[in-house]
């Protein structure tokens, strides 16, 4: 009996340890980033194409057979300089031939004159007709028509014989030839002998969404209008690194592209040592004014819900909040929110599909990023402040 009760309680105990309830599940982990206040510049950033400040297509007027190349291919070049010679001999043999006819011309032009000198006084004398007079001066009238159309097509010749040194238009630095010494090349070849780029000045072409342009100039109206000085724009280039000269607005299209939707605008940079060349891709960034005092989160905090932005918050006890806020201007990876949130509220920036409203989370604080301050105040190129 005694030995019953003993293995009773034994069982009993067991199935006590069994029913050990297992511990609780550790709320999930989240990154969080604390929103703050600070003066943000806002403008533009758009990604822009240089292209040269003239820009030449060097094309043949004659046709014939390149006789030299006279330039170094993607050097220097001046206005005037010779680049190439077309053989020049049938041109010169042209304008041999029409020297000739010109001066047979002026022979029967000369002859023709001789003759109504000579005829004038007979017919007064009546040792001519007076029809004779007539045909002497008929001849002469077509002699010198004669004389002028020779004269004519020999400066056409002389003209097209110097086409055969084909010089350029412009300062600059040339392309590669695309054509050898002995190749025959003409005005109707569809693609040029060379281009000639004049890169100093080099502008950069960019265009912005008619909505940012839009933008930009409501925000620029607001200035005071006796603010015209020239705002230096910043280019940064395809490796990162930012070019040393500034640039200026030069000028903006009058029109908006309707396939696109943009606004396609100039800008100016001095480029004495010619980097920069034409076709070149590069980044400009330029600021209208600066946002004082704003509050600011990182981009990667949004959520995007049927059109309405949200933040996770972390709030007392660790507690998650879902809300709605308003946003304005982007600045490098972060946005400014003009409602919703106060300055030293945690929200959450990484781990948001694992939080909903009224979650407990652990939140750990989100490792600063080197580029998530602005980018350095560089100028606009409105049309308002060129």
């Amino acid at each position: 009996m005694r030995q019953s009760a003993l293995a009773a309680a034994c069982l009993l105990l067991a199935g006590a340890c069994a029913k050990k309830e297992a511990p609780k599940a550790l709320p999930p982990e989240v990154l969080v980033a604390t929103v703050v206040q600070q003066d943000v510049p806002v403008g533009i950033e758009a990604v822009g194409q240089t292209r040269g400040s003239e820009e030449i297509e060097v094309r043949p007027r004659v046709s014939g057979y390149l006789q030299s190349i006279n330039f170094q291919e993607g050097q220097k070049v001046a206005k005037g300089q010779l680049l190439y010679v077309i053989d020049p001999r049938p041109f010169e043999a042209q304008v041999a031939q029409l020297k000739g006819q010109l001066e047979q011309a002026q022979a029967r032009l000369l002859n023709a004159k001789q003759d109504v000198a000579r005829y004038t006084p007979l017919v007064e004398q009546r040792a001519v007709s007076k029809m004779e007079l007539d045909n002497a001066h008929t001849a002469e009238q077509s002699a010198s028509g004669a004389v002028a159309s020779a004269q004519g097509a020999l400066r056409e010749a002389q003209v097209n014989l110097s086409y055969c040194r084909i010089t350029t238009a412009t300062d600059g630095v040339s392309g590669i030839s695309t054509k050898s010494v002995g190749n025959l090349v003409g005005p109707n070849d569809p693609q040029p002998l060379t281009t000639v780029s004049k890169i100093d000045p080099i502008w950069v072409k960019v265009s912005i969404p008619e909505a940012q342009y839009l933008e930009l100039a409501q925000r620029l109206a607001k200035r005071a209008r006796t603010d015209t000085a020239k705002r230096p724009i910043e280019m940064v280039l395809a490796d990162g690194s930012v070019f040393p000269h500034p640039g200026f607005f030069r000028a903006m299209d009058a029109r908006t592209d309707a396939t696109t939707g943009t606004v396609s605008i100039d800008i100016s940079f001095a480029n004495p040592d010619r980097i920069l060349r034409a076709g070149q891709f590069a980044r400009v960034r330029s600021v209208s004014e600066v946002l004082k005092g704003v509050l600011v989160v990182p981009q990667r905090a949004l959520q995007e819900l049927q059109g309405v932005q949200r933040v996770a918050v972390v709030g007392a006890g660790d507690t998650v909040h879902l809300r709605s806020v308003k946003t304005g201007q982007k600045s490098g990876d972060m946005v400014v929110v003009t409602d919703g949130v106060a300055a030293g509220d945690r929200v959450v920036v990484e781990g948001m599909q694992r939080v909903r409203d009224g979650l407990v989370v652990r939140p750990e604080a989100a490792p600063a990023k080197s580029d998530s301050a602005p980018a350095a105040p560089a100028p606009s190129p409105a049309p308002s402040t060129p």
